[in-house]
């Protein structure tokens, strides 16, 4: 076993024990608060944890199966992404070929690209090229009835759901001095902060919170609970930093960037709910909502974080 996975069985096996007793402290509620049912809380907040077993398990999987691993398992996420958007836009039938193409030609090429390590035509692939194709294959065929509004979807969908997504894999193919081998402890480090930090905020906001910080987007949202939920995203990432090329000062400040990053990407995805009038992007996921809801903060934090490792600690 290589130095890269005992790290990773290690950081596995520490979140199987969190877990355990998460499931522990879910089923004690529930057998003396709610032993019959109908405690909304405490049915939410089972459910979310044993949807974290399936999850926290996929990934294991991905991770340990390598880049190919990786890059199929983003990917798959991606296209129910895709789907999930897609399905609160305003398309008519002129743009049935646009989303063909998006959903079978541009997000597995991105991902393609992605995996053969081709940074060059990856990082430009779809703000440059999917955004020009979108709107000529809706043009074509000359539907003009909100055409500017509909391509902006299917480029905004494209952009955070396929684009932002695939610099989650990306991270595999940073050559970092000293870290060879290693950079799939990348990703175990990007998401453990992004998911904790959500985790946290959680449970932060449902212990102290009292003042909203937008209740018209997100009315869970509390400053007790974000900032609670930073501070302890910030020791997780310090306590992980022995799985990254960074220092624990740099591994918390750099968790520090990825909180704000995704609480952005939480506020900006629960706007475009509100108009669409939407309480979750899906029903997949239980206890979490549709898979943007669980990618909201990765959408946003990931991009940044590849490009911040990429070019200060490379």
């Amino acid at each position: 076993m290589t130095s890269a996975h005992s790290d990773l069985a290690w950081l596995l096996a520490g979140l199987g024990l969190v877990l355990v007793l998460a499931s522990a402290i879910g089923f004690v509620l529930e057998r003396r608060l709610s032993p019959h049912g109908g405690n909304a809380v405490i049915e939410n907040l089972n459910a979310r944890i044993k949807a974290w077993w399936v999850m926290i398990a996929l990934m294991a999987v991905a991770l340990l199966a390598g880049k190919t691993g990786v890059t199929l398992l983003f990917g798959l996420c991606s296209f129910a992404a895709l789907r999930e958007f897609v399905t609160l836009t305003d398309t008519r039938r002129s743009d049935h070929w646009a989303l063909v193409v998006a959903f079978f030609l541009i997000t597995p090429l991105q991902y393609w690209l992605v995996w053969t390590g081709w940074y060059g035509l990856w990082s430009i692939f779809i703000p440059v090229y999917g955004f020009l194709l979108m709107p000529i294959l809706a043009a074509v065929l000359g539907d003009t009835e909100r055409y500017l509004v509909r391509v902006a979807e299917v480029q905004w969908a494209l952009m955070v759901c396929v684009f932002c997504i695939s610099h989650v894999p990306a991270l595999l193919w940073l050559e970092i001095p000293g870290y060879a081998g290693r950079n799939v402890l990348l990703i175990a480090f990007l998401v453990v902060v992004v998911q904790g930090s959500d985790v946290m905020q959680y449970v932060w906001g449902k212990l102290l919170g009292r003042h909203k910080i937008a209740p018209r987007l997100s009315p869970s949202k509390t400053w007790e609970g974000f900032l609670g939920g930073a501070l302890s995203a910030m020791l997780i990432g310090a306590g992980l930093s022995w799985l990254t090329p960074f220092t624990a000062l740099q591994a918390a400040g750099m968790s520090l960037v990825i909180v704000l990053m995704g609480f952005f990407g939480g506020l900006v995805m629960s706007a475009i709910k509100r108009d669409r009038k939407v309480k979750d992007w899906g029903h997949l996921i239980a206890g979490h909502g549709g898979f943007i809801d669980r990618l909201d903060s990765v959408i946003f934090s990931a991009p940044i974080f590849y490009h911040l490792t990429r070019y200060w600690w490379t």
